[in-house]
């Protein structure tokens, strides 16, 4: 496979991840929508981090800051801020007892907040990669 096509296999699934986030957002499934929209800025930090270094093979982790610090890209500290809170979403929506705790914690607002930011990132992802 080219570059490209690692790339676009990591792209690719995206915007469906996002509508599983969305879908999740509207059935109050908060934190199980937030694993959904931290899996979209994984998916394309690995498609960046393919782009920026001479590998095709990604790191196998889920966190976003490592993900994107071993790119060549800048980003200002309010991102890697964002990219820090958003791994939280990852560990715990994999672990019940976690997600069940998480539900509780997670309320609309915060949600919707979390992903307004996930929205703003893809699109500055999105954009790095062309």
């Amino acid at each position: 496979m080219t570059k490209e096509e690692h790339i676009r296999y990591w792209t690719k699934q995206v915007p469906d991840d996002l509508d599983c986030a969305n879908v999740l957002y509207q059935a109050k499934h908060y934190a199980q929508s937030l694993f959904w929209a931290h899996l979209s800025l994984e998916k394309l930090s690995k498609a960046l981090w393919i782009k920026t270094n001479e590998g095709n093979t990604p790191p196998f982790v889920h966190n976003l800051l490592r993900l994107i610090t071993l790119t060549n890209e800048i980003f200002t500290e309010e991102q890697l801020q964002f990219f820090n809170e958003m791994n939280m979403f990852q560990i715990k929506g994999r672990y019940p007892d976690y997600a069940e705790n998480m539900e509780k914690t997670v309320t609309k607002e915060i949600c919707e907040e979390y992903l307004n930011q996930t929205k703003e990132m893809i699109q500055c992802l999105q954009e790095k990669l062309q």
